[in-house]
C-alpha cells in the first residue's frame, strides 16, 4: 500500500534490508529513493536497474549510525508476533538493528501478524511503545531453499574436516553455508553464534548436533540476530527458548565473538585474489552482494581461542575463474585479515603466509584449467 500511495506522498526514502518480496520494484523509483547495505534478494532487480543506493558498510556499524543520527530513521515500519499473556509482542525474526531504531525513531508502526513466530530476545514491546498498529494473519516470507549440487557438497566435505566437536558456528547465506551444515551430520556439541540462521539450523538442533552446550556464554541457547528460511523454521523458533535472538551490536561485536571459544565464521564470497583479498559485493559490474558482517565474524574468529577464520566459494563461476590475480570488484575483506580459503579443490591457509607463500597455496585451490593462466598473471 506504501509504494502504491507513492505519489500521494511526495519523493521519501526507503531503507531496506534483504528482502525476498516484490513490494519495492524498479518503477517505484519514480518516488522513491531506494538504499540498503545489500544486492542480494529482491534488491537485485533494483541494483540492476540502477535505482539502489548503496550504503557500503560493515554490518556492526549500523547500530551506531542510527543512534548518532549519520543514518536517521523517521518511520519504522515492524513486522510483530502478537502478544503473550504478559503483553510482550515479540520482533519475530529480527532483532538486528531494530533496537537502535526503535529508540530514535520518530513514528512505529507495527504490523501485527498472528502467524509470525514469537521468539524469545533481548527486548519486547508493548501497546504503548506503538504508534499505530495493523492485525494481519498471513504466512511470513520464506527465503528460497537453496540445492547443492556437487560442487557445494564437495567445498561442504573439505570445511567440515576443518570443524572440531564443540565448536561455535557463525554462517553467511546461500547454497555454501546450508551444505556445510549438511555435512555436519557427524560432528556432536556444536553451537550457534550467527547474525542469520536459516533451516539448516533445525535439521541439526532437532538430531542434537547443535545443542550449545560447550558454548563459553549463552550456554544452551543458539544465538541469531535474524531468521532466514522456511516455515519449517519459523514453527521450530515459535516460544522456543533454545533460540535466542540478539542485535546486531551483540551478534558482531569483536568482544562478544572473541570469548566464545573454537569459533568458526563460514563465509562465502564472489571472489579472492592470489594474496587474498576478498570482493563480496559486485560481479560483473552490478552490485550483489554486501561488505556485510564477514569481516566483523573473520576478526572475531581471529580473536577466539582456537578459533577458524573461512571464506568458501567455488573455484569457478561459468568459464570464469574466482580464485583471480587480481580484484575485480572492491575489497570487502583485505588482505590482512584473511584466514582460511577453501574451495572444492582444497584449503588455503592464509595465516601467517608471506605474499609468495600466498599465491603458492592460491594456485593449489585454484580450478586446474586456469592455474597456468593465474602463475603467468601473478608474475607480470
Amino acid at each position: 500500500m506504501l509504494m502504491e500511495q507513492r505519489a500521494q506522498m511526495g519523493r521519501f526514502r526507503v531503507m531496506l534490508g534483504i528482502t525476498h518480496s516484490d513490494t519495492c520494484r524498479p518503477e517505484h523509483a519514480d518516488q522513491v529513493d531506494f538504499i540498503s547495505y545489500c544486492g542480494g534478494g529482491a534488491n537485485r532487480a533494483l541494483a540492476k536497474a540502477g535505482v539502489l543506493d548503496i550504503l557500503p558498510c560493515h554490518y556492526s556499524q549500523f547500530p551506531e549510525m542510527i543512534r548518532d543520527g549519520t543514518l536517521k530513521i523517521d518511520v519504522l515500519l515492524l513486522q510483530l508476533a502478537p502478544p503473550d499473556e504478559q503483553g510482550r509482542y515479540s520482533l519475530s525474526l529480527a532483532h538486528e538493528y531494530l533496537l537502535p531504531a526503535l529508540e530514535h525513531a520518530r513514528l512505529i508502526i507495527a504490523e501485527v501478524n498472528h502467524q509470525a513466530p514469537w521468539t524469545f530476545g533481548e527486548r519486547y514491546l508493548y501497546e504503548e511503545d506503538l504508534d499505530c498498529i495493523v492485525e494481519t494473519s498471513r504466512s511470513p516470507l520464506e527465503s528460497p531453499a537453496s540445492r547443492p549440487g556437487p560442487i557445494e557438497q564437495a567445498i561442504a566435505s573439505q570445511v567440515a574436516g576443518l570443524i572440531e566437536d564443540g565448536s561455535t558456528l557463525q554462517f553467511g547465506l546461500g547454497v555454501i553455508p546450508e551444505a556445510i551444515l549438511s555435512a555436519l551430520g557427524g560432528h556432536r556439541n556444536l553451537g550457534v553464534h550467527s547474525g542469520a540462521i536459516g533451516d539448516g539450523v533445525v535439521d541439526l538442533m532437532e538430531k542434537g548436533v547443535i545443542n550449545n552446550i560447550h558454548k563459553t556464554i549463552d550456554r544452551g541457547a543458539t544465538i541469531a540476530g535474524v531468521l532466514m528460511g522456511s516455515n519449517r523454521l519459523n514453527h521450530f523458533a515459535h516460544c522456543n527458548a533454545a533460540i535466542q535472538m540478539r542485535s546486531t551490536a551483540y551478534t558482531h561485536d569483536l568482544q562478544v565473538l572473541g570469548s566464545l571459544e573454537r569459533f568458526v565464521a563460514l563465509n562465502s564470497a564472489i571472489e579472492v585474489d592470489l594474496s587474498g583479498q576478498i570482493n563480496a559485493e559486485t560481479a560483473g559490474g552490478t552490485y550483489i552482494g554486501a561488505v556485510g558482517g564477514a569481516l566483523d565474524f573473520l576478526r572475531g574468529a581471529r580473536r577466539s581461542r582456537g578459533g577458524l577464520p573461512i571464506i568458501a566459494l567455488p573455484s569457478v563461476s561459468g568459464i570464469h575463474s574466482r580464485i583471480v590475480s587480481r580484484i575485480n570488484g572492491p575489497v570487502s575483506t583485505p588482505r590482512s585479515d584473511a584466514g582460511l580459503i577453501v574451495t572444492e579443490y582444497g584449503v588455503a591457509d592464509l595465516r601467517g603466509l608471506s605474499l609468495r607463500q600466498r599465491r603458492l597455496k592460491m594456485l593449489d585451490i585454484a580450478h586446474p584449467d586456469f592455474r597456468e593462466q593465474l602463475e603467468q598473471s601473478a608474475s607480470l
